[in-house]
């Protein structure tokens, strides 16, 4: 496993090395260990888990609490994920699996809700080019 400077992380991913400690800070990146020094040392997940936290944040444009709800509904999913993978039992297996479509279902809702204010979003700023268009329309037939 990889382990890296919080300086190599931060150009890694596109971050501040105060963003990095504050999304630690606040439970959205886990603990690194540290170094005799005292240091941090990350390793690829913190990038993978950082990377996941930056498309959440950019892509659906959520909110540092609406981020930590997303990281922690995917957490446990891949909790719930390792789990099923390490069960014999068909019937304890099924009951595994309906958990895991109810947190897939969580989350699946949030984005869902994203999706909606962002083509309510869209569709104003398409009605508002449409009278734009029509204005620049009438003004250009005016002019003749």
């Amino acid at each position: 496993m990889n382990r890296y400077k919080i300086e190599d992380v931060a150009k890694e991913c596109g971050l501040t090395k105060r963003t990095i400690r504050y999304y630690e800070e606040i439970g959205l990146l886990f603990p690194p260990e540290r170094s005799e020094g005292g240091f941090r040392i990350y390793t690829d997940k913190h990038i993978e888990r950082l990377k996941q936290i930056i498309n959440a944040r950019d892509v659906l444009g959520i909110s540092l609490q609406e981020l930590q709800e997303f990281i922690s509904i995917s957490e446990q999913f891949n909790n719930q994920r390792q789990e099923v993978r390490q069960i014999q039992d068909k019937e304890l297996k099924l009951e595994k699996v309906a958990g895991l479509k109810q947190t897939l279902s969580q989350q699946l809702r949030l984005i869902d809700q994203k999706m909606d204010k962002l083509t309510a979003i869209r569709a104003q700023c398409s009605e508002l080019y449409d009278r734009v268009l029509a204005a620049e329309d009438r003004i250009k037939s005016e002019q003749e």
